[in-house]
């Protein structure tokens, strides 16, 4: 092991094209690594420790950091949640791993402690289907934006996609011409590459695949990407195709015109398709599948949504439960 005379923040760049290139992250996971690593540099900076170098960074550095986080407010003025504030520490904890897997000294990874999280902080948010019909029934349908915004709900909901994985759709993924002709079988089953590098089967409803193909007859173009941005007239595909922070900002207004008692994001309507699957008896292992989990103890976290129901199996089904 040995000391390096480098500033921790020169090291960053390296660990990201490691996280890259080695890691195989994905271009969205290299990017919140970046944006996650930035807060820490300007943290650094802030407390006027730009110089400081790997063998110097000290538990009571990471303290103050954490500090900073539970200080640090959104654009909205709302601080950081323990669950946001752990994925910033979780990126500081893995440049760690990789300093000391190069033999550089530094502080041991496992100082790094994450923010104990109350039952509370895990709470999933999802909409129950009377909401979710409400909010897939909030955009303007009689012109093109209005059209693709509903078709991109529909997906969310039919699918349970990450939004990373939506806007990543293009055009050749599906048999157009079909659609159009009116074609429109009863579901499609697509492969896509979901995180981690990783395929998986999502399914579109014969409900989804109708309203994408109403959105898809006002397309006056064949660029790549199926949902593109309408208030941008470049030719290129990075200039024209949907961002996943667009796709956050329909979704959060469509919420607020619903009125819903949820600030949705598009990972409320992935967390509401599994919990829809779920409580209406799919198994824990096909939704594992379905929403791409590596490890089924991620899936988990869904079924204390569901077990409200099972009171009521009990008290029906069970013979000690019958008066």
């Amino acid at each position: 092991m040995q000391k390096s005379n480098k500033p921790l923040i020169k090291h960053i760049p390296v660990f990201l094209e490691y996280c890259e290139v080695e890691k195989g992250l994905s271009p969205v996971s290299s990017k919140n690594y970046h944006n996650f690593l930035k807060v820490f540099v300007d943290w650094l900076d802030k407390s006027k420790l730009s110089d400081l170098l790997p063998h110097e960074l000290t538990p009571e550095h990471v303290w103050e950091f954490r500090l900073y986080l539970s200080r640090k407010q959104d654009y909205k003025g709302a601080y950081l949640k323990k669950t946001s504030q752990s994925y910033y520490l979780r990126a500081l904890r893995n440049l760690l791993k990789y300093l000391t897997d190069k033999d550089i000294v530094t502080l041991p990874s496992e100082k790094i402690k994450l923010p104990k999280l109350t039952d509370k902080d895990k709470q999933i948010k999802f909409l129950n289907f009377d909401q979710i019909e409400k909010l897939l029934s909030m955009p303007d349908t009689s012109n093109s934006s209005g059209l693709r915004d509903k078709a991109i709900l529909e997906v969310l909901f039919s699918t349970g996609m990450r939004v990373s994985e939506l806007t990543s759709l293009n055009l050749k993924q599906f048999n157009i011409n079909d659609l159009i002709a009116g074609k429109i079988p009863d579901y499609v089953e697509l492969n896509i590459i979901g995180k981690g590098g990783k395929m998986r089967t999502v399914y579109f409803s014969k409900r989804t695949l109708e309203w994408l193909t109403k959105y898809l007859k006002v397309r006056k173009d064949m660029l790549p990407p199926l949902f593109i941005n309408y208030f941008h007239g470049g030719e290129k595909d990075s200039e024209r195709r949907l961002s996943p922070r667009s796709i956050e900002s329909l979704v959060r207004k469509y919420t607020m015109m619903a009125g819903l008692p949820v600030e949705a994001t598009p990972h409320t309507l992935r967390h509401s398709f599994a919990t829809d699957l779920l409580s209406h008896g799919a198994d824990l292992r096909s939704v594992q599948e379905l929403l791409g989990h590596s490890n089924v103890a991620t899936t988990q976290i869904y079924t204390h949504i569901t077990n409200a129901g099972l009171k009521n199996v009990y008290k029906n089904f069970h013979s000690g439960a019958k008066k």
